[in-house]
Parts: structure tokens; sequence; C-alpha cells
């Protein structure tokens, strides 16, 4: 079994409200990203909500239809476009965050998005990845924001997944991500 089927099988029972980190190496960086907007979003009939930092919201898409990943349900808050000053190409599906110490821009976005989005559908929030947040602010505002996010998001009963990379992870993230998480599971290529 890969790690995509080991991804799924791993969040496939989640209850609603939770929050879940995933570590991963960025080996399987892409395997999460398929777990995530395919698998997990088709098994629960959630709208998936996908703030990227690590890599502008166009690269991703590119990638997701060089897989064949359905995108009709997955929206982006994209901060990682500024970063990188990639061209913002208008697409439905995608919001701007002008830079990733935006954080409050980003929690407005989401908001608009839960509001945009059919109710009768569940809801997924993909925090990709704290590790890229956490080059652009500092630890303790960084802990705010998620603490303020993941919590919204209980109350609207949507579930969220934040994402780590080990090799770019801290002590000091892996604590704080403890704080607020509910579950962290450690994806592993040898699963």
């Amino acid at each position: 079994m890969g790690v995509v089927e080991k991804v799924f099988e791993s969040l496939k029972e989640i209850p609603e409200s939770s929050v879940i980190a995933l570590e991963a190496n960025s080996d399987a960086y892409f395997d999460v990203i398929r777990a995530i907007t395919e698998k997990i979003s088709i098994y629960k009939n959630l709208d998936v909500i996908y703030i990227n930092s690590t890599l502008p919201a166009n690269s991703i898409i590119s990638v997701m239809d060089l897989l064949d990943i359905k995108r009709d349900n997955i929206y982006f808050v994209d901060c990682g476009s500024s970063v990188l000053l990639t061209q913002q190409t208008k697409n439905g599906h995608v919001l701007f965050v002008e830079s990733p110490t935006m954080l409050e821009n980003i929690m407005l976005k989401v908001e608009f998005l839960l509001r945009k989005l059919d109710r009768k559908k569940g809801k997924l929030v993909f925090l990709d990845s704290i590790n890229s947040l956490a080059i652009h602010n500092s630890l303790s505002i960084l802990s705010e924001f998620m603490h303020i996010l993941f919590n919204n998001m209980r109350s609207k009963g949507a579930y969220t997944v934040v994402l780590s990379i080990k090799e770019q992870s801290s002590d000091d993230i892996s604590r704080a991500l403890t704080m607020v998480c509910d579950e962290k599971i450690d994806v592993k290529e040898e699963w």
C-alpha cells in the first residue's frame, strides 16, 4: 500500500471538526496532496479550501492536472504566488493574499469561501504548509493564527489538515502543532 492510500486510511475515520497535523518528508509531498484533495474529499463529499504558501496555486493546479485530479471542489487561498513573484492568473477557484505575513487576510478569505460554497457539503481546510508560513511569521503570531483559525473551523464543523514538512520543521513548530491539533500523524515512506 502506497503513501496515498496510507494517508487516506489514516484520515477517513476522523470525526467532523477535527484538526490533524500531517508530518511528512518532502518526498511524500504530492502523495499527501493527492490523498487530501482527491481521496478524502471524494470519500467524505467535501469542498476543499487549500491554503497554499509553499507553491503558487498555478503550479499546484498544473500538477493536479498532470495527476488527473478533479478540481471542481477545490478552492485556493494563494499566498505562494506573492512570495515567488509569479503571475497571478484570474481563476474563479483562486483567491490571492498579498503576502504570507497577512494572516488575518488568510482567515478572511477562508471565511469568505465558507460562506460562498454549498452549505450542504462538508468542508476541509488544508494548510500547505505550516513551515512556509513559519518562514514569514514569528512563532507567537503563527501560533495565535493557528489557534484562531482552527477553533473557527471546529465551530463550523470543518475538518482541518495541516501539513508540516519534516526537513523544514523545528521543535518549536512541532510543539505549536501539538498545542492546537487533535492528532499528529507521521507520514512514513515505509508504511
